[in-house]
């Protein structure tokens, strides 16, 4: 199952719990006469408001489950994180509904049954039950499929013949971890190997018993690129030592030139020494190769600082950037705006917007980088790029979910497809929203002139993502707003 497809399913199992559960709590509430009704609240509402009431509690329950990043993919996590995680959330959510619906100061009624905690606390438990079956419910039909080898993903392993076998082998025994091993690759250095390694699996149709599965060998690692492609893999399992420092680098270079995502099953050492966080699953542990370490809340309050302050700058900037487009068209010939396809998230391609700040043409379909003082750049267009102000329709694009107001400035996919090459770890970049402004703009005010000038704002956007955090965002935007007021653009 695709991750849009389980977010699709758990947002419809968590509407259909969230609004059954207030109508029992809005049944127990007023009819069962278990709770007095002398004030009026949220709950006290007649039966023509409650499709009203259950609507606004959905909402509010959407954004809390966001922001605890109850949305994210759980595969890699064990059904009791979930749970717990799941829990928690509902436990901060209804105190704050507590305080703000049921919690009354001019309230004197020595009443237990109208104890906001009371209240809050029916509702907690209520709203538990619903939720935590629907999504074990949910959860349990995934695994089912996933047993049955449905939506599974297609992994590959990389290592010499005994560890990918152990490693193959163990991943067969739980086949709810979503992996498919079509093949395994070897380093180049440990030789060719057998073609074939036999493991174990459980027959799907006879519970109980096994069945031998061959698992071919793809290539090796010098081809590893390749076989990712041919066999469209999803996820790519290591079990490369990490005392093999040069063969593992090479392998994750490699490995990152593509969109799968990477793991590891780490040695003694990474473990004892505290150098590598496992996550346990099933028994055994993997290590998760650049993994996004924003928080759920976190990447909740990115996303909502982005639409905000997006919509700001739009609106009330509206009568400016109407007279800046009045001032391209008069300026020179050809459209307001410049549009161009840009490398986005997951290295998904998006239209880019600018305004334009060039003559028109004036690449003449040869992709090339801008250089210092350009000569194609027009009268108006040198105010713009001096000031930064022909970034302002990329706000368009933040609003839209294609960028983020901070992130790794997007790229061409003709100069992408050359810079995975020349660069290792370049398609890291793309394991997040591009951004209007990024951890290099803020430092180096500079138009990439060369590959040199590429890496070192690779070296920058990979730093910023190492280092990504909610904090970050907001100085670095702090930055770009004074290099802007002081035009130390380039034009």
């Amino acid at each position: 199952m695709s991750h849009r497809k389980e977010i699709v399913f758990l947002v419809i199992g968590d509407f259909l719990a969230l609004n059954a559960a207030w109508v029992v709590f809005y049944w127990l509430r007023i009819h069962s006469g278990w709770f007095l009704s002398h004030h009026a609240g949220l709950t006290d509402v007649t039966l023509e408001q409650l499709p009203l009431s259950a609507l606004f509690l959905y909402g509010y329950w959407t954004i809390v489950f966001l922001f605890f990043g109850l949305y994210r993919p759980w595969y890699v996590r064990a059904p009791s994180d979930e749970i717990i995680t799941l829990l928690k959330t509902l436990g901060v959510g209804t105190l704050l509904l507590s305080l703000i619906i049921w919690w009354d100061p001019t309230n004197t009624a020595s009443a237990a049954s109208n104890d906001p905690r009371i209240l809050g606390l029916t509702y907690w438990f209520i709203t538990s039950i619903f939720c935590v079956g629907t999504r074990s419910l949910l959860r349990y039909s995934q695994r089912r499929l996933l047993e049955s080898g449905i939506g599974t993903r297609a992994s590959i392993v990389i290592g010499d013949a005994e560890n990918a076998k152990e490693l193959a082998s163990m991943i067969e025994k739980h086949p709810r971890l979503g992996y498919n091993v079509v093949g395994f690759v070897t380093a180049d250095s440990l030789g060719i190997g057998p073609d074939l390694l036999s493991i174990e699996r459980r027959n799907r149709r006879h519970t109980g018993t096994t069945q031998l599965r061959s698992i071919p060998r793809l290539g090796t690692t010098a081809e590893l690129e390749a076989v990712i492609d041919r066999h469209d893999v999803k996820e790519v399992l290591i079990t490369v030592g990490s005392n093999e420092h040069e063969k593992l680098m090479d392998v994750i270079a490699r490995a990152s030139k593509s969109n799968a995502g990477l793991k590891i099953v780490p040695d003694l050492y990474d473990i004892v020494s505290g150098q590598a966080r496992t996550r346990q699953i099933y028994g055994f542990p993997l290590i998760d190769i650049n993994p996004i370490l924003l928080r759920p809340w976190e990447e909740t309050a990115k996303r909502a600082l982005d639409v905000v302050i997006s919509a700001v700058v739009l609106v009330l900037g509206l009568p400016v950037w109407l007279l800046l487009a009045l001032a391209i068209r008069l300026s020179s010939a050809g459209p307001v705006l410049f549009s161009q396809d840009r490398v986005g998230k997951g290295g998904k391609l998006f239209n880019m917007h600018k305004f334009r700040s060039m003559q028109q043409d004036a690449e003449g379909g040869v992709p090339v980088y801008a250089v210092r003082n350009d000569p194609r750049v027009t009268r108006i267009g040198w105010f713009m790029r001096k000031t930064h102000l022909d970034e302002v329709p990329q706000f368009w694009n933040v609003l839209k979910g294609d960028m983020s107001l901070v992130g790794p400035r997007p790229e061409r996919e003709f100069f992408v497809k050359q810079l995975i090459q020349e660069i290792p770890y370049y398609n890291r970049r793309h394991k997040v929203r591009p951004g209007i402004t990024g951890l290099y703009q803020a430092m180096f005010d500079k138009y990439d002139e060369n590959l040199d000038d590429v890496r070192q704002r690779v070296k920058h956007d990979l730093m910023y993502i190492e280092s990504i955090s909610l904090r970050l965002d907001v100085k670095i935007l702090f930055r770009t707003a004074y290099i802007m007021v002081r035009g130390k653009g380039q034009a």
